[in-house]
């Protein structure tokens, strides 16, 4: 399956500052993100599923796929493009039987990890955390730059990478072996969220 993404929005609610979720993610895209992954662990299924056909429904508008964070039976039923798994999540394998046609990611923790058959069902491995960060603190190793490089060497999957990630380290990343930045509060809780994921795109395309 074709990878063609580079910023990847990861919603977070409270990462907005109390301002419009929908608003906050539309000014996203505005500015430059070309994939979406809800993942809003408070709610509840009806709420989460409610929330994620807004959201879908809002970003068909600009062509931009919606993934599902681990709520693997959401995903079908808000039409999402795909899903991601992370290790205490339902089993990527498990994932695409249930979701055989759409994209599947999944976050890895350890090297050893890239050369199992979950790794192998993915369409794209999840590099988290690249560097620390308070937006999820349950992670086990810090990539680093040297990491995403190892990494690299040793797939040729599209490599997501996350964590800590803005637009003075962007650049680095991408030269270091990442295919894709994903963001959480370096866009939602920016001031002008579609100027910040601007900046992020140009640092991308200045890396490649």
């Amino acid at each position: 399956m074709l990878f063609p993404y580079k910023l990847y929005l990861v919603t977070d609610e409270g990462a907005c500052l109390g301002r419009n979720f929908f608003w906050v993610v539309e000014q996203a895209v505005q500015g430059g993100v070309d994939l979406v992954q809800i993942r809003e662990k408070s709610l509840d299924s009806e709420a989460f599923l409610e929330k994620s056909l807004r959201l879908r429904e809002l970003l068909d508008r600009y062509g931009v796929p919606l993934i599902v964070n681990d709520n693997v039976p959401v995903a079908p039923q808000c039409g999402a493009a795909g899903v991601h798994v992370g290790n205490s999540d339902m089993p990527p394998l498990t994932a695409r039987t249930a979701m055989p046609q759409g994209i599947l990611g999944y976050s890895i923790e350890y090297e050893a990890q890239l050369h199992n058959p979950h790794s192998a069902a993915a369409d794209y491995l999840g590099i988290s955390p690249v560097f620390a960060t308070h937006t999820k603190t349950d992670t086990v190793t810090e990539w680093g730059l040297e990491g995403i490089a190892r990494i690299r060497q040793q797939t040729t999957k599209p490599l997501v990478a996350i964590g800590s990630i803005n637009e003075h380290n962007a650049r680095a990343v991408i030269k270091a072996g990442a295919d894709c930045l994903a963001v959480v509060s370096a866009i939602c809780s920016a001031p002008q969220p579609a100027t910040a994921a601007e900046r992020l795109r140009n640092a991308i395309e200045q890396g490649i």
